[in-house]
């Protein structure tokens, strides 16, 4: 317990003067004054500052750091931005040397003397062993990482309430649950066990995509904090040679990967979570290879179809569908205030299709940008969907400046039968407003015939009052409502098999003059 302390206080200590900052941008002298208004420089500048402090502190902090990097709905986009570089490479004995797991667990399998190191990640190292005539890649978790983990977890889960103190209310809701979810996903990436059943599922449902690789794993060598696995070369996906010699070419491989991702997602609904351009390769074969299957994720049914019913309404620009979708994902709670939310969600797609470009990352900033009056949370599953699309919207842009991601994402939508197209949209929207209408329309001619005998009668009266006390106003008001009404009822009634129309439109026509002449007269 001791050694929780001296770390609780050590993290304290490293994150206090960011604390102050941000308690500064508020007021500016702390306790009174108003909020500073700072250029985007200084807090890239504080960003990265905080991004290395987290690097310092260990494999737990860096994880943070990266799922931080896709919870707008704790920090601003800036910040998101550079959290999301802490990529960087750990070295090899950092956590405890994982060559003492390959000898425990394989010593007797392998010939350890044919072991060389190839990377390292922040929970995790990689080497490559021959086995059985031919190399294979063994990825091995740190032996000492998961307790350090768990020691920074519990750090992390003591930190939030003293966070919270500082937090706007609709941060506090976030808050609330993050470091459940931070403890959920990095758990996940620390059982290699899932991530060994997740690569094989993904694997058996790409079986037969000339287009995509994923290395099988030997199931015999695994085990929860080892996993081996077919040895795959090729070449870094954002090198400048990555497509030298190949038949395809940058633009095609940014629709392949958009399209893998979007089917492991939408169609599978199992699929790779971390299409950063270090787990994306080109084989020689041109195909695309893709590693570290450490963060993925499976998805419900519900889950699938509720996205793509977000997608479909942002599409049609449908604010009830919208904050139904959001809602069905858990981003919002039931009870909100849907009139307000739908306000804010107009506003969302006016600024959208007031920009000369649209892409995911932008669609993203703006929705929870104008999120933030509410109290709003993402998700694990649905933030490990928001990386991919962010992360991977970046390779393909890489690779393609042009790049049209959401184009991609609404042609595989339609080929997939899962939206309609603009034609079939429009039908649609037609056949529900006519249903919506049938009851009205058919007590239409009931209507018109029961206003009809009420002017026979004489009981049908229109009052109404002066304005401006001028005189004659009332009956020149009076004749201009009767003639339009009755210019409507009798194109109604034209539809019916009496020939009620042409009474009508006399009628149309009498009250029509009665009006221009008190209006000459007047």
């Amino acid at each position: 317990m001791t050694g929780f302390y001296r770390r609780y206080l050590v993290v304290l200590f490293r994150f206090l003067p960011f604390a102050l900052a941000f308690l500064r941008d508020r007021r500016r002298f702390l306790l009174f004054g108003g909020p500073r208004r700072l250029e985007e420089s200084v807090h890239r500048a504080r960003a990265e500052r905080i991004r290395d402090t987290m690097l310092q502190l260990g494999p737990a902090f860096v994880k943070v750091g990266q799922v931080l990097s896709t919870r707008p709905d704790i920090v601003p986009p800036v910040y998101a931005d550079e959290f999301g570089t802490l990529q960087d490479e750990i070295p090899e004995d950092a956590g405890g040397d994982p060559r003492h797991v390959v000898e425990a667990e394989l010593g007797d399998e392998l010939d350890l003397e044919t072991l060389e190191p190839v990377a390292g990640g922040s929970l995790a190292f990689v080497y490559t062993v021959r086995y059985r005539g031919e190399r294979i890649a063994l990825k091995v978790r740190r032996p000492d990482v998961k307790a350090q983990i768990d020691r920074d977890l519990r750090v992390v889960k003591g930190l939030v309430p003293l966070v919270s103190l500082f937090a706007d209310e609709r941060q506090q809701y976030s808050l609330e649950n993050a470091a459940e979810d931070f403890e959920e996903i990095i758990a996940d990436e620390l059982d290699f066990d899932r991530e060994r059943s997740i690569m094989a599922e993904v694997r058996d449902n790409l079986e037969g995509n000339d287009d995509v690789v994923v290395p099988a794993a030997y199931h015999e060598l695994s085990s929860e904090r080892l996993l081996a696995m077919e040895y795959r070369t090729g070449r870094k996906i954002s090198d400048d040679d990555a497509f030298d010699g190949l038949d395809v070419g940058p633009h095609e491989m940014a629709e392949r990967v958009a399209k893998i991702y979007l089917r492991m997602g939408l169609v599978h609904g199992v699929f790779h979570a971390d299409p950063h351009p270090g787990n994306l390769a080109v084989t020689d074969e041109g195909r695309l290879l893709i590693f570290d299957f450490g963060m993925s994720e499976r998805l419900a049914p519900t889950v699938q179809e509720d996205i793509v019913s977000l997608y479909r309404a942002l599409v049609r620009r449908d604010v009830d569908g919208l904050v139904d979708a959001l809602i069905a994902l858990d981003v919002l709670e039931v009870g909100v205030d849907r009139a307000e939310v739908g306000r804010v969600l107009e506003l969302v797609i006016e600024n959208l299709e007031g920009r000369r470009e649209v892409t995911w990352r932008a669609i993203v900033t703006e929705l929870t940008t104008m999120l933030q009056d509410f109290p709003f949370r993402i998700p694990p599953d649905v933030m490990l969907l928001i990386r991919v699309g962010t992360v991977g919207e970046g390779v393909c842009r890489q690779l393609d400046p042009e790049f049209d991601f959401l184009a991609v994402i609404r042609s595989f939508l339609v080929e997939q039968g899962l939206i309609e197209t603009e034609f079939q949209a429009l039908l649609e929207d037609t056949w529900t407003d006519l249903r919506r209408s049938l009851p009205a329309l058919a007590r239409t001619p009931y209507r018109v015939d029961r206003t009809m005998h009420r002017l026979e009668r004489g009981e049908l009266v229109v009052r109404t009052e002066p304005v401006d006390g001028a005189a004659g106003t009332d009956a020149r008001i009076g004749y201009a409502v009767l003639a339009g009404a009755l210019v409507v009822a009798a194109a109604l009634l034209t539809f019916h098999r009496q020939p009620y129309e042409v009474p009508v439109a006399v009628l149309a026509v009498v009250f029509s003059l009665a009006y221009l002449g008190t209006s000459w007269r007047g």
